[in-house]
């Protein structure tokens, strides 16, 4: 693995060069190492905080991984761990994207013998009627029937006599379908 080194108001060690190779060598065994790979890893020191950031690539997705911490050594390591977890991720897509249709299409029966299994008894559908004594409501009063529990209200509008569902935003805020 090729490894770009820069340090700003920071001087590398040959130690920290030695330990950044041996995480490297590590995730490089991660990535498959049959390809050539390139590193950058940058170096910094601001205000007594050390920080570190790795960036690679892995098929075609750029891996950053970036810590802080009071020591260099630490902030390296836990970038490196970023790093990592983010090639997992990946290579774990990746796997699936090469093998997945395939094998689940093989998996599934198919839709003629699905529809046979099914007795009458899990074919019905269940209607519940919350229609019986419900008057026409105004938006205001269909405002106040919505509780909480509730995303949508729909209601006979006494204005117009139409039919409208009252929404519930996620910010909390309502919307108004109108027939």
């Amino acid at each position: 693995m090729k490894i770009t080194y820069t340090g700003r108001q920071v001087e590398l060690t040959p130690a920290q060069v030695k330990k950044i190779e041996v995480q490297f060598a590590k995730l490089s065994k991660l990535l498959d190492g049959k390809e050539q790979q390139e590193a950058h890893v940058t170096l910094s020191l601001e205000r007594g905080r050390h920080t570190a950031e790795v960036t690679t690539h892995y098929h075609d997705h750029p891996l950053v991984g970036i810590a802080t911490e009071a020591n260099m050594f630490a902030s390296l390591h836990a970038a490196m761990k970023k790093l990592e977890t983010q090639a997992i991720k990946v290579k774990g897509k990746w796997r699936e994207s090469k093998r997945g249709s395939g094998a689940k299409a093989a998996a599934l029966p198919p839709a003629a013998a699905v529809a046979e299994d099914l007795d009458d008894a899990s074919r019905r559908v269940f209607r519940v009627d919350h229609t019986l004594g419900r008057k026409p409501m105004t938006v205001d009063e269909a405002v106040i029937e919505m509780d909480r529990s509730r995303d949508y209200l729909v209601y006979r509008d006494a204005n117009t006599g139409g039919l409208s569902v009252l929404l519930r935003r996620r910010d909390g805020h309502f919307d108004l379908v109108e027939s």
